[in-house]
C-alpha cells in the first residue's frame, strides 16, 4: 500500500511495537504464524494468581515485545526453567529438546565430554519459536553468553550484582556504578539491566575471540577493583552466610553453558517484573526492579527502544585489561 509519503528509513522510524495478539479464546487454540503452526494451550490459566495475568499474557507479552527480545536470543543455546502452573507453582530445568518438539524448531546438537551424553539444546530463532517457549511455561528466556558459531569465544562478559538483603537495591546501584567506573579506565563500555529479581546485570560486549577463562579473569578483575575501592559494600564471597551483608559481586557467571535471564525476559516473581535495560543516568535513588512489569515494558520499547542494541553490535577488544589480569 503506498500513501504517496516518502518513505521513513531506518534512521528516521521510531521503534514499532506489535500490538496485542489477535486470540480471544479462553482455553486452548491453535494458530498461524509465519507459516507454522502452533498449539496454544490452557492459555485462561492464572501465572500470577494475585496480580490475574494468565498464561494468554505471558504469550502475548512475548508477542509485543519479539522484535526487542529475538536479537537477543539468535543463534543461542537456551537453558529452559519451566514453570507449568505459573509463577508461584514449581519450576524445572530442561536443556534437552523433548521426543515431541516440532521440527521446525532449531535445535543444537552439543556432546558433553564429561558426562558423555549429547544434547539438542532448542534455539529461538523467531517469533513462532518464542511463542512455542512460552506456551511450555518458559516464563524467562536463559540464553548462554556465547553464539553460534563462536559457542567457545562469548561476545558477553556478564558481572551479576546480587545483593545479599534483597530489599538493598540502592546498594546494587552503588555498585553498578563503581563498575562504570572500573570500564571507564578501560576504555569500556558496559550495559546494566535489572535482573528483574533482585539485582543488577552488567553486560560489557566483546568481541567473540576471546575465551571463557579469558572473559572471567576480565571479569574478576574489574570486581576485584570495585572491592577494592568498597571493601564495606562488596564481598567476593558466594556463600551467602559468609558474606556478611554485603552485596556479592559475582564474576563466575562467565563459565560455557551457564545462563542468565535476557533482556526484557519476565521473571517469576510477584508482580511479573521484566529484565529491564537502563542508561546510566537512570540508576538513581529510588529505582526499583519492580518498577518494569509485563504491563508497563512494552511501552517503555516503544519510547525508548532497544537500550541493549549495543550489546550486539560493539565488539570491543579487551587489550591491555586481559594484560594485567593475567
Amino acid at each position: 500500500m503506498s500513501s504517496g509519503k516518502k518513505k521513513a528509513s531506518p534512521s528516521d522510524a521510531g521503534p514499532r511495537l506489535l500490538p496485542d495478539l489477535p486470540l480471544l479464546a479462553r482455553g486452548s487454540q491453535s494458530v498461524s504464524l509465519e507459516g507454522r503452526e502452533l498449539r496454544l494451550t490452557n492459555l485462561d490459566k492464572r501465572f500470577w494468581p494475585d496480580e490475574g495475568y494468565t498464561k494468554f499474557d505471558l504469550i502475548n507479552y512475548y508477542f509485543r515485545v519479539s522484535q526487542f527480545i529475538l536479537p537477543h536470543l539468535a543463534g543461542r543455546l537456551l537453558s529452559l526453567k519451566r514453570h507449568p502452573d505459573g509463577a508461584v507453582g514449581g519450576f524445572f530445568f530442561q536443556k534437552n529438546a523433548a521426543p515431541d518438539t516440532p521440527a521446525w524448531i532449531r535445535t543444537e546438537r552439543l556432546h558433553h565430554r564429561g558426562t558423555g551424553e549429547s544434547v539438542d539444546y532448542i534455539i529461538c530463532d523467531g517469533l513462532p519459536a518464542l511463542l512455542y517457549l512460552a506456551n511450555l511455561g518458559c516464563i524467562s528466556q536463559n540464553p548462554w553468553l556465547s553464539a553460534l558459531p563462536h559457542l567457545a569465544n562469548p561476545g558477553i562478559i556478564a558481572l551479576d550484582l546480587d545483593p545479599t538483603d534483597p530489599e538493598d537495591f540502592e546498594g546494587c546501584i552503588e555498585v553498578a556504578l563503581l563498575v562504570k567506573k572500573q570500564l571507564d579506565r578501560f576504555g569500556l563500555r558496559g550495559y546494566p539491566k535489572t535482573s528483574g529479581a533482585t539485582g543488577i546485570h552488567i553486560y560489557v560486549p566483546v568481541t567473540p575471540r576471546y575465551s571463557y577463562a579469558q572473559c572471567r579473569r576480565f571479569a574478576e578483575l574489574i570486581a576485584m577493583l570495585c572491592r577494592e575501592e568498597r571493601p564495606d559494600l562488596i564481598t567476593l564471597e558466594p556463600a551467602l552466610a559468609r558474606r556478611g551483608g554485603k552485596l556479592y559481586l559475582d564474576y563466575m557467571q562467565n563459565v560455557r553453558g551457564k545462563t542468565l535471564a535476557s533482556a526484557y525476559s519476565l521473571r517469576a516473581r510477584p508482580g511479573a517484573p521484566a529484565s529491564a535495560p537502563l542508561r546510566w543516568d537512570e540508576l538513581r535513588r529510588g529505582l526499583r526492579p519492580a518498577d518494569f512489569t509485563i504491563r508497563n515494558m512494552p511501552a517503555r520499547l516503544a519510547r525508548h527502544g532497544d537500550l541493549f542494541a549495543g550489546v550486539l553490535t560493539e565488539a570491543q577488544e579487551l587489550g591491555k585489561a586481559l594484560d594485567r589480569a593475567s
